[in-house]
């Protein structure tokens, strides 16, 4: 893939085909289905344009890492939709089924007073990385009627600075989110550190897989905790690889802008 630059509508079709097909590769060589593994499109250094074709070519998860782009994207690919549904079969088709509607993620840092912005527009959060994040939630589940998907974000690489709940902290937060009736609790999220080998990635997979079948031993967040998201564009492979099924990809299928993005 062509790093440094946006990719074309020809190269994002090509970028995007090369992610399913290591996704598929990564999968087999652990005996796993792709179709279990779900992509998520991270939208952080896409443009409008990418993203409607990217839609076009069937695809429905989309995550975003800042609130302000979050609601500013929502709105435009919602009128994108809305405008396809008037349109019905006037508008070519893509290689794959155009979704009625895409599923937001919120893969970023949250802060509790961004809580009532983003909540309602997202079918997951997960970066949820303290109790009092979790009963801002609940709060806010409970004004509104709702019960809100999130994934507990743990930081099992133990670096300074990077958020996430310690992981000897992750049972007991994950017991006290469990036992809130606005939240549902899907499972757990981790990022690796930076490095440019993949391989420098696996211990702290291997970590959060550990923790994430604790988790389901103890049977915390009942049949519904079935989520481990890890691995992004530099490291991907190596998360299916040790038993992620849910991805976090940008680059990889956009291409890159601007470090002021």
């Amino acid at each position: 893939m062509v790093m440094g630059k946006l990719l074309g509508s020809v190269e994002l079709r090509t970028a995007y085909e090369d992610v399913k097909s290591r996704i598929e590769s990564a999968a087999a060589r652990r005996g796993r289905r792709a179709s279990d593994v779900v992509c998520v499109a991270v939208t952080k250094t896409a443009t409008p344009d990418q993203i409607r074709q990217l839609i076009e070519m069937g695809h429905q998860d989309l995550g975003e890492n800042r609130v302000q782009q979050l609601t500013q994207r929502v709105a435009v690919i919602d009128e994108f939709l809305a405008r396809r549904r008037q349109l019905a079969g006037a508008v070519p088709r893509g290689t794959g089924d155009v979704p009625d509607k895409v599923r937001w993620h919120m893969i970023g840092h949250l802060q509790r007073n961004k809580v009532r912005q983003v909540a309602p527009l997202v079918q997951l959060i997960h970066s949820v990385d303290s109790l009092r994040l979790a009963e801002e939630l609940d709060a806010l589940g409970g004004k509104m009627d709702r019960t809100f998907d999130i994934l507990l974000q743990i930081n099992c690489s133990g670096e300074a600075g990077k958020f996430g709940v310690a992981s000897p902290a992750t049972i007991p937060l994950a017991e006290q989110i469990d036992s809130m009736m606005n939240l549902r609790l899907r499972g757990l999220m981790t990022m690796a550190p930076y490095s440019q080998n993949p391989e420098d990635s696996r211990p702290t997979f291997a970590r959060a897989a550990e923790i994430f079948k604790d988790l389901l031993s103890d049977k915390i967040g009942g049949p519904h905790c079935n989520i481990l998201s890890m691995g992004m564009s530099g490291d991907f492979e190596v998360a299916v690889e040790e038993g992620a099924n849910l991805l976090r990809v940008g680059r990889a299928i956009f291409g890159d802008v601007p470090s002021d993005e």
